[in-house]
């Protein structure tokens, strides 16, 4: 599957490709080992006695799909997993290079080593215990007032762009702070605050009413008296019970992925004075003198309802209640550089009771993820220079051109639209930043003190160098040119703000990206996902944006009723998906990535016609030119999830899950043509109801 992060952050930062950072079993290091080198699609994949027009997703993928086991420390894996194992792969030894070397005091490669080793050294974590944590656990002890818990509420906020990844903040404080580029002001950053403080993925985990989620609200209860039990609190089954409730009530003020897409309804610029008003119950000025926020002049305030609810919260929920909320939420936050007790309860609730996934990752694979979050432009340097030749990044921005270029003549030849609202629609991609490979400028680490026997005190100090950094630049000059991720990330992104994309070296490799393959075969692959983030800039929620990254209505509004028909038609084509028959697609939660999915798909095929210069394109495998490109990208789709992963996704994700995402193709007419594909079969639709968006 490609997920791409939507809610509060794919808003903002849409992610073609939302992967963690992370190392599969051997099983996995093996298949990524094996990928073939065959350039181009891979018949054994493939299952051709499925008809394409009655399932596509199979006729592409079900070959891989049957020999295909996901691994014991995994909750799915897709054939792009294996590239980004590969990646990770690479990483691994990069790092464990550093590792060996070491290096001068302060150097690059010492604070690799120093962090890698302080997380590898499970003797020294066991022997200290729980002595890192006890500083903390005695100050949360000492609230006794509810400026002392303003105070500690504001002192546990963190700048964490990973976070963003879903609707709330997986941390104690109940508010999220994001750094960028202004709705109303795009030079300049400002700080944007958003809901936060529930542990389980979402809202709906706590709000349910299903025997599935009440089973997992029942045992996250259970997970959080385990823990208050391991860091020595008494009382911790009523001490949990009182943490569930006060997360339900947080959950029940929190806004729905869905009402969260509205970026109108965002852009609330509130002074801190209008805190008290807006949202009275927490002491705001001491929680901003905390945060290290007091001089901030204003901040957009993501969700007001929630915010007023929460803040209410603060002043209605006993003391002790929040006390206990804020030792289990710093427990969980740092179980993974805990003793070993810690991270395997971590593990056993949020991976196999949620994700069904039955066997954690070793630890070496574990402290590259660790590298990877706190160092990752560091690694980022070294990856992109042994990874990346000069000649993929030519060859990647040649198919960039030709796809924009497919954009700006599909955005011509539109009827519907108005000729001012096609000419700020053209003026975007003319300002697009496309970044293939690597940032031109890099994180400067300096300032991050990492010692090599002090995990607890890394991850810490990491965090606060994050919020430091990022409190350091509001107010200043954005960098359009800015990325936010490593070349080591098998990822890609839409940052409407900055009016930019980035392509990671990581990515840019087969089976997406082969400078062997057949044109065809890349189109399908990249430049499907080239062309979903290039849509990004015009779907539902792109829109919202002009050319300059601000939030402005550009649109004539009639041009925006044809656009809201056509992409309410979307989303009601994919409302009649079920994977499960208690469980259906979200039409409106997944609209903006399946909008991305069939108008990045369109652009792409025809970016690819238009690379021919009207020559026919050269067979493969008795396949044509056009079915190459059309299974290339199925293939690049092609996933299996454990239920248990899968419900998760469903659930909370902006993204179909992939067999659905492949069912896109029923809406362009190539495809059509390609495979012949009659009337009466399972994913025919009538010309008139292909959905087209540009």
């Amino acid at each position: 599957m490609i997920p791409c992060s939507k809610n509060t952050k794919h808003l903002l930062v849409s992610l073609s490709i939302f992967l963690t950072l992370v190392l599969g079993s051997a099983f996995a290091q093996e298949s990524a080992n094996s990928i073939p080198e065959k350039h181009g699609i891979d018949p054994s994949k493939m299952e051709t006695s499925v008809r394409p027009g009655d399932d596509f997703f199979e006729y592409a993928d079900d070959g891989w799909l049957k020999r295909t086991e996901i691994p014991a420390d995994r909750g799915g894996i897709g054939t792009f997993t294996l590239l980004d194992i590969l990646s990770n792969k690479r990483t691994s030894g990069l790092i464990e290079e550093a590792a060996k070397s070491g290096g001068a005091a302060g150097s690059s490669s010492r604070k690799i080593a120093d962090l890698y080793n302080s997380f590898m050294n499970e003797a020294g974590i066991e022997s200290k215990g729980l002595t890192p944590l006890k500083p903390h656990l005695d100050s949360i002890t000492a609230i006794k007032t509810r400026k002392d818990l303003a105070r500690a509420l504001g002192e546990t906020l963190r700048a964490d762009v990973d976070a963003l990844n879903n609707t709330n903040f997986h941390t104690a404080n109940i508010f999220g702070l994001w750094v960028a580029p202004s709705f109303n002001d795009s030079e300049h950053y400002t700080a944007y605050l958003l809901q936060g403080g529930l542990q389980l993925p979402d809202r709906e985990y706590y709000l349910a009413d299903t025997p599935h989620m009440k089973d997992i609200r029942a045992k996250y209860q259970q997970h959080v008296s385990a823990m208050l039990k391991l860091a020595g609190l008494t009382d911790a089954d009523a001490r949990a019970a009182r943490v569930l409730e006060l997360e339900h009530a947080i959950a029940e003020k929190h806004l729905s992925l869905e009402e969260n897409d509205d970026i109108h309804k965002a852009n609330n610029t509130w002074k801190p004075a209008d805190f008290t008003t807006k949202a009275p119950g927490l002491d705001w000025p001491e929680y901003f003198r905390a945060a290290g926020l007091a001089k901030q002049a204003s901040f957009i305030v993501w969700q007001p309802t929630a915010f007023a609810g929460e803040s209410a919260l603060v002043a209605s929920t006993p003391i002790d209640t929040w006390k206990d909320y804020l030792a289990y939420h710093l427990i969980e936050a740092y179980a993974p550089v805990l003793p070993k007790a810690f991270a395997d309860e971590r593990f056993n609730f949020f991976s196999q009771t949620l994700s069904g996934t039955p066997q954690q990752r070793p630890r070496a694979q574990r402290g590259v993820i660790v590298v990877n979050n706190y160092l990752g432009d560091e690694i980022g340097k070294i990856y992109a220079k042994r990874y990346f030749p000069p000649e993929a990044k030519a060859k990647a921005r040649e198919m960039v051109t030709n796809i924009i270029a497919a954009f700006r003549k599909r955005i011509d030849g539109l009827s519907w639209m108005d000729p001012s609202t096609k000419a700020e629609a053209q003026q975007k991609l003319t300002t697009l930043y496309v970044g293939i490979g690597y940032p031109e400028t890099w994180k400067d680490y300096s300032a991050y003190d990492v010692k090599a026997d002090d995990i607890f005190g890394n991850l810490w100090r990491g965090n606060l160098w994050e919020l430091h950094r990022q409190i350091a630049r509001l107010g200043k000059q954005i960098d359009r040119h800015e990325w936010s991720m490593t070349p080591q990330t098998v990822n890609a992104v839409n940052l409407p703000l900055q009016n930019a994309l980035n392509f990671p070296a990581a990515i840019l490799q087969p089976p997406f990206f082969d400078a062997e393959a057949p044109a065809a075969a890349n189109y399908g692959g990249i430049g499907s996902v080239i062309g979903h983030e290039i849509s990004h800039t015009f779907d539902s929620e792109g829109s919202a944006f002009d050319s300059k990254g601000r939030v402005r209505d550009w649109w004539k509004p009639a041009d925006f009723d044809h656009f809201k028909q056509a992409t309410a038609k979307l989303a009601a084509q994919y409302d009649t998906y079920k994977p499960f028959p208690d469980l259906a697609i979200n039409g409106k939660q997944t609209l903006a990535e399946n909008i991305a999915d069939v108008a990045g798909l369109s652009a792409a095929y025809d970016g690819y016609k238009a690379s021919l210069n009207g020559k026919p394109g050269p067979s493969q495998d008795g396949f044509t030119d056009d079915q190459q490109f059309f299974i290339a990208f199925a293939q690049v789709e092609a996933s299996k999830s454990r239920e248990g992963s899968l419900r998760q996704q469903v659930a909370t994700d902006s993204h179909s899950p992939s067999r659905y995402r492949v069912a896109t193709v029923r809406n362009l007419d190539g495809w059509y043509s390609a495979f012949d594909v009659k009337p009466g079969e399972k994913l025919y639709l009538a010309p008139p109801d292909r959905v087209v968006i540009w």
